[in-house]
């Protein structure tokens, strides 16, 4: 499916840029970015091409230099590095390499990960104490449940800290084992005050995770491929909760997958164009309900 692309022969950073300074901002802060150590990135471009030619491909198969470019040209003022361990004894390398990309690209959210082992809790306390901004947590690939007892203490640690932690706990594109609302429910009633980020608005789950949204104050969701044709096609967003979408419109915070999407980045922000949910929920999407949470109002921190 082709979806929604610039008009011909635009350019494409021109319209993205034409989106957010319409609305007055000063560019976008899009928490749902992968930047990982290379040979992790190319197995995870290996996973999608064995999905079969044409089903999904990687539009920004570039190099790690082209691409934090890419995003600097949309105005994308500030990104994470998501990644995440499919096997114990690997969330600590992943760490450190994601601590250096920081130290390099400071527009980067310094970002870490976790995996269920003995050593978690204090490799996490040791990367907020040194200055983690947003961790990543991914049930699917990781196949592990989010209620074991030895991710108590990075539960515990995460929430008192306040740092937000992108979880993908629904059951898209592919359900697992511990994926769906409950397991990551049950982390919620245990840790409140977690400030979790549902990636991927919950899809195909939207209204239960919605619901947690309702119930807990600090949990967001974030819009990566939600509302593109890609995923209406398949998963589509219920009108019936188009009121609770803007009700809770300070907790929804861009995400995209860049650079792993089948699609066009345009078309990420052309899709929430096109929910018209009004510019102020626009704009605290885009830009302002991200640079609270992560109180960006000062700019990039030094090098």
């Amino acid at each position: 499916m082709t979806g929604i692309s610039p008009p011909p022969g635009a350019d494409e950073s021109a319209e993205i840029r034409r989106v957010w300074s319409g609305l007055g901002l000063p560019g976008l802060v899009d928490v749902h970015t992968h930047f990982m150590p290379d040979n992790v990135l190319r197995k995870v471009w290996a996973y999608f091409e064995a999905l079969g030619e044409g089903v999904w491909p990687i539009t920004y198969r570039f190099s790690q230099e082209e691409r934090v470019a890419t995003l600097r040209d949309f105005g994308v003022l500030r990104f994470s590095a998501l990644s995440y361990p499919h096997r114990p004894d690997m969330a600590a390398w992943l760490n450190g390499w994601a601590a250096e990309f920081a130290r390099r690209n400071p527009d980067s959210l310094r970002s870490a990960t976790f995996y269920p082992e003995p050593e978690a809790k204090d490799y996490v306390a040791e990367a907020i104490g040194s200055g983690t901004r947003i961790f990543k947590a991914h049930l699917q690939v990781g196949a592990y449940d989010p209620r074991d007892p030895l991710l108590t203490d990075v539960w515990g640690a995460l929430a008192d800290s306040g740092t937000p932690v992108v979880v993908h706990c629904a059951s898209g594109p592919i359900p697992g084992n511990f994926t769906g609302p409950e397991p990551f429910a049950g982390v919620l009633r245990q840790h409140p005050e977690l400030t979790a980020v549902i990636a991927h608005a919950g899809a195909p789950e939207y209204t239960p995770f919605l619901d947690l949204v309702e119930r807990y104050d600090r949990v967001h969701l974030d819009t990566t491929m939600a509302f593109t044709p890609f995923i209406e096609q398949r998963s589509p967003f219920p009108r019936s909760e188009f009121a609770r979408l803007r009700e809770f419109g300070d907790r929804v915070l861009l995400g995209t997958d860049f650079p792993n999407i089948p699609y066009s980045y345009y078309e990420q922000i052309r899709s929430l164009v096109r929910l018209d949910l009004g510019d102020d929920w626009l704009r605290g999407v885009l830009h302002d309900n991200a640079a609270r949470l992560f109180d960006l109002r000062s700019g990039p921190e030094a090098p």
